[in-house]
This record gives C-alpha cells, sequence and structure tokens, in this order.
C-alpha cells in the first residue's frame, strides 16, 4: 500500500476536482433529484462530504497531538445544521467545505504528518490511514453523483490504485455479511491485476490467492472483474445495472457476491 500521505492528499484533491466537474453543470432539479446512494438526493451526499470535512477539521489538531479528542455529542450540531440548509445551500457549502478540508491537508508540513495519530473504532490511524478513509468516502460519494449523469462512469482510476489492497484487510471484514451456507471466490482483478481468494462463512475475510484452495475438495467460484468494480462490490455498488461487461462471472455466483455485500 502506498506510504506517502501525500500522494493520498493528491488523490483526495483529483476527487473534489471531478466532483466540482461533476456538480457544476447540474440543473438546480438535478441538485435536488436521487443520487446513486440509497435515499439520499444530490444535495444530501454533498452534505455528507461537507459535514464530514467539517468534522474532520474539528478533529484534526486532536490527531496532531495538539487538542484533545473532539467529543462525539459535538457531531450532531453540525448534521442538524447541514440538514437544515436548502438543497442548493448544501451542494454550495459542500463543495467549499471539501476544498478547505484538503486546503488544511495540503497546509500540513512533513513533521505535521508524520506526527498525525488518530484513534478511530479500536484502530490508531496514521496519516495514510486517516486520509485513506476519506479518500474511500469521497471516491465512492463522487461516484455516486457521477453516476446518474453517466450509467458508464466509473471511481476514479488513481483512488482504485490506492484504496484496492485497502478491500481485504479493512473494508471486506467490516462490510461483509456472514452467509449460510459458506461461499468461497477466487477474484481476479484489472487495473490493477490482483488475485484474492474470499471465504464468507461465519465470517467474512479475503486474503491473497494462496494456489491452493479448493484442494480439499470444496467448490470455489471463480470471478473476474476491474478492480474499481470489486472496489464498489464491497460497498453494495455493483448492481446489474452497472456491472461492467467486463466481469467474467456465474449469474448465481455474482448474486451471491452481492448479498454478501449489500452496501448501507
Amino acid at each position: 500500500m502506498e506510504s506517502d500521505p501525500r500522494v493520498w492528499i493528491a488523490s483526495l484533491r483529483q476527487s473534489h476536482e471531478r466532483l466540482l466537474s461533476v456538480v457544476g453543470p447540474l440543473s438546480a432539479e438535478q441538485i435536488s433529484g436521487p443520487s446513486y446512494c440509497k435515499d439520499w438526493t444530490v444535495a444530501q451526499v454533498l452534505s455528507h462530504l461537507g459535514s464530514g470535512a467539517e468534522i474532520a477539521m474539528m478533529g484534526l489538531p486532536s490527531a496532531l497531538g495538539q487538542a484533545e479528542p473532539v467529543d462525539r455529542s459535538a457531531f450532531q450540531p453540525i448534521w442538524d445544521r447541514w440538514n437544515a440548509m436548502s438543497p442548493d445551500e448544501q451542494a454550495a457549502a459542500g463543495l467549499m467545505t471539501d476544498a478547505q478540508h484538503i486546503q488544511m491537508l495540503d497546509q500540513l508540513t512533513d513533521a505535521d504528518l508524520a506526527s498525525i495519530s488518530f484513534s478511530f473504532f479500536g484502530m490508531t490511524l496514521d496519516a495514510v490511514g486517516l486520509i485513506r478513509l476519506r479518500l474511500g468516502e469521497h471516491g465512492l460519494h463522487t461516484w455516486d453523483v457521477a453516476v446518474m449523469v453517466d450509467p458508464a462512469a466509473e471511481v476514479s482510476p488513481d483512488a482504485v490504485n490506492l484504496l484496492i489492497d485497502g478491500v481485504p484487510s479493512f473494508l471486506v471484514p467490516r462490510l461483509g455479511k456472514p452467509q449460510d451456507p459458506a461461499f468461497r471466490a477466487r477474484i481476479r482483478t484489472t487495473d490493477p491485476a490482483r488475485d484474492y481468494l474470499l471465504t464468507a462463512a461465519e465470517a467474512v475475510s479475503m486474503v491473497d490467492w494462496p494456489g491452493e484452495a479448493g484442494a480439499d475438495g470444496e467448490e470455489v467460484a471463480e470471478l473476474t472483474m476491474p478492480a474499481a468494480a470489486l472496489l464498489r462490490l464491497s460497498y453494495g455498488r455493483l448492481d446489474a445495472d452497472h456491472t461492467p461487461a467486463a466481469v467474467t462471472a456465474e449469474p448465481a455466483d455474482l448474486d451471491r457476491m452481492r448479498a454478501i455485500f449489500p452496501g448501507f
């Protein structure tokens, strides 16, 4: 996984610029209209990104060791304020606050980045870990908006290249749903190339392909897909209408994968 936090910041900046280019031409009706994200309008997606950026900026001094951690009780007033905005206000403020967050990250020194330590649900994140959380959210929510304009839209390649290696260790065990009966699948990706073994039983895990899976006689499904499709699948964003032609799999196996990763 890429260890230079500035590479991650650069990708986050590119995701912001893409979001600007997608949202800029939208009409007021489109801003108020649906996004791909279930039950959220485009404006609400932008509001979510904006409030998330505001909370991230509020927590950065703590991550830098310059302040006490922010109590989660401070978040609800922020969400309430954003929720009370009109759709046009949510869109404009969301893009502006997102830009401010990226600018704040850009202005950090190398020493600042090296000092970042952030507690997150039992984990301690460094600068890369912290920015990875934001890039994953940002890249997928940008797609949630872009795909409403262009059904063939995809997650930005630079973000996919960075995020794909976090799918097995970070996303799969957190977003995958246990399965009964158990299901195993070999998943090979392109752009970039990866080779994984997914196991979904009482827990869901993904590891590098061991080369001997199936030798015990248990069935292993075979799937091949672009890495961007696997990333979207892990977030529950690979429905039949948005599955690229490059995905090759038995329909029943693909349906099992969608059941494992229903999204949120």
